[in-house]
C-alpha cells in the first residue's frame, strides 16, 4: 500500500505490500477470508472473497512460493473437527478457480495437526496448500499467541488478505503477524486488503463532491456509530430500510406496526437534529410500499406520508424511489450500506433495485461508488450490477466498521512501508 493509500484511510501508517515480497523458494501464509454463503446442501452461493484471494495466491504462485492459505469458516466450537464447517467446499472452488495456474492441496482435520504439518513439510514452490478451519481450535478465537506460534512455524512470510476479517483480533490475524515479525520474518498487506483500505479510506478522508451516503438494513442500533461518523464527511445521507421508520417516529410521523427501535428514537432524534446544526441532508422516505406481513403474497398498498395501523413498511415507494435515485446520480462519490427494503421477499425489492440503478448510473457519469455489506452485495448480484460500480467490498462487519472510523489492529500489525 502506498504512502497516499495509508494517510487517505488514516487508520495506519503505510503497510508493505505483497508486491515488495521476494518470495521465490519460500513457504508464504496467506490470511484470506473463505466464510462464504453455503445452502442447505453444503453448497457454495457467493464465491466473490474466494475469487477475490486470487491476485494475492497467483502473485505468490507465479514468483516461485509455496502457498500455505487459512480461513475460518462459520462458527464451530473450537473443540476439533465438525464435518459441517469443513472448509472442503473452498478447497474444491478454489482447485477449480486455481485449474492450470498451481495445485492445490487440503490435508489434516485442524489447522496443527499432524498430517497438516506433514502436508506443510512436503509443499513445494508452485503449489497450494489449504489448510482446514482455523476455529476449529479455540485457540483461534482467542487470540492465543500459543496457537499463532504454531501457524508462524510453517511459514517464512505472512500475508493479511483477509479484509472480512481484518476487524477481529482472532490469533491468525493479529497473534500471528506479530509472531512472524517477532522472528524476523515479513508481515505484509495482500492486494485485496490493500484495495479494500484504499477505496474506503480514501473515500472517508478524500471524497469527492458532492458526497452521498446511502444507509439502510434494519437497525438503527447497528449503524449508530457509521451514521455519526458519516455527519464529519458527507454532504447527503440517504437513508432506506426498516432503520427509517425509527427516525420517522423520532420525526413524529406514525409508523404503523412498520419495526421501530424504541430505545433508539431518542438517538435518531439527536442525529437529525445534529445534521441540520451542521448543514447536513438527511433523506427519509415520504411513501412508502406497505404490507400487511413480510410474506409473498401479502395484501400491499403505497402510502404517502403516516403508515396507518395494521400496516408494515417494507420498502421505499415510487416517489422516494426517484428523490433517492436523483441525489444519488448527482453525486462525485457514493458510499453505499444496506437495502431500501426488504428485497428478498417481492414485490419489497423494487425500491432497493430502484437504488441499485441509481449507483451504476452515478458510476458510468464518473462518480466513485462503493457498496459494503452482505445484503448490498447480494442485492447488486441480483439486479446484475455489482460489475458497474467502483467497488464492491467482500466485507460486510469490516466496511461498517470503517464507516464508523475505527482502526484495524489487525493492519496495525503489519510491518511498515
Amino acid at each position: 500500500m502506498t504512502n497516499s493509500t495509508a494517510a487517505a484511510t488514516g487508520r495506519a501508517s503505510a503497510r508493505r505490500s505483497v508486491d515488495a515480497l521476494d518470495p521465490k523458494g519460500k513457504r508464504v501464509f496467506v490470511r484470506a477470508d473463505f466464510n462464504v454463503p453455503t445452502d442447505d446442501a453444503g453448497a457454495i452461493t457467493d464465491d466473490r472473497r474466494i475469487r477475490g484471494a486470487l491476485p494475492t495466491i497467483e502473485s505468490l504462485v507465479s514468483r516461485g512460493a509455496s502457498v500455505i492459505v487459512a480461513s475460518h469458516f462459520g462458527r464451530p466450537a473450537g473443540t476439533g473437527f465438525e464435518a459441517g464447517e469443513s472448509l472442503r467446499p473452498v478447497f474444491e472452488r478454489l482447485k477449480q478457480l486455481l485449474a492450470g495456474k498451481a495445485e492445490v492441496l487440503f490435508a489434516g482435520q485442524v489447522p496443527t495437526d499432524d498430517a497438516a504439518k506433514a502436508a506443510v513439510a512436503a509443499l513445494k514452490p508452485g503449489q497450494v496448500l489449504l489448510l482446514e478451519n482455523l476455529r476449529f481450535e479455540k485457540g483461534e478465537k482467542k487470540g492465543d499467541p500459543a496457537f499463532a506460534a504454531k501457524l508462524a512455524a510453517y511459514a517464512d512470510a505472512y500475508v493479511n488478505d483477509a479484509f472480512g476479517a481484518s476487524h477481529r483480533a482472532d490469533a491468525s490475524m493479529v497473534a500471528l503477524p506479530l509472531a512472524m515479525k517477532s522472528k524476523g520474518a515479513p508481515a505484509v498487506a495482500g492486494r485485496l486488503l490493500e484495495r479494500e483500505l484504499r477505496f474506503l479510506g480514501e473515500a472517508l478522508e478524500r471524497p469527492k463532491r458532492p458526497f452521498v451516503a446511502i444507509v439502510g438494513g434494519a437497525k438503527v442500533s447497528d449503524k449508530l456509530l457509521a451514521l455519526s461518523n458519516l455527519l464529519d464527511k458527507v454532504d447527503t445521507i440517504v437513508v432506506g430500510g426498516a432503520m427509517a421508520y425509527t427516525f420517522l417516529r423520532a420525526e413524529g410521523v406514525p409508523t404503523g406496526k412498520s419495526l421501530v427501535e424504541p430505545d433508539m428514537v431518542e438517538k435518531a432524534h439527536a442525529i437529525l437534529h445534529d445534521a441540520r446544526a451542521r448543514g447536513r441532508t438527511i433523506m427519509l422516505p415520504t411513501d412508502h410500499v406497505c404490507g400487511r406481513a413480510l410474506e409473498a403474497g401479502t395484501e400491499t398498498q403505497v402510502v404517502v406520508g403516516g403508515i396507518p395501523d395494521g400496516w408494515m413498511g417494507l420498502d421505499i415507494g415510487p416517489r422516494s424511489m426517484s428523490q433517492f435515485a436523483d441525489a444519488v446520480r448527482a453525486a462525485g462519490q457514493v458510499v453505499w450500506n444496506g437495502p431500501m427494503g426488504a428485497f428478498e421477499t417481492k414485490p419489497f425489492d423494487a425500491g432497493t433495485m430502484a437504488v441499485a440503478r441509481a449507483v451504476a448510473d452515478a458510476t458510468r457519469a464518473g462518480a466513485v461508488t462503493i457498496a459494503g455489506g452482505g445484503d448490498t452485495a447480494a442485492a447488486l448480484d441480483v439486479a446484475g450490477l455489482a460489475g458497474d460500480l467502483t467497488h464492491v467490498s467482500t466485507g460486510g462487519g469490516a466496511s461498517l466498521e470503517m464507516l464508523e472510523g475505527k482502526r484495524f489492529e489487525s493492519v496495525d500489525a503489519l510491518d511498515a512501508a
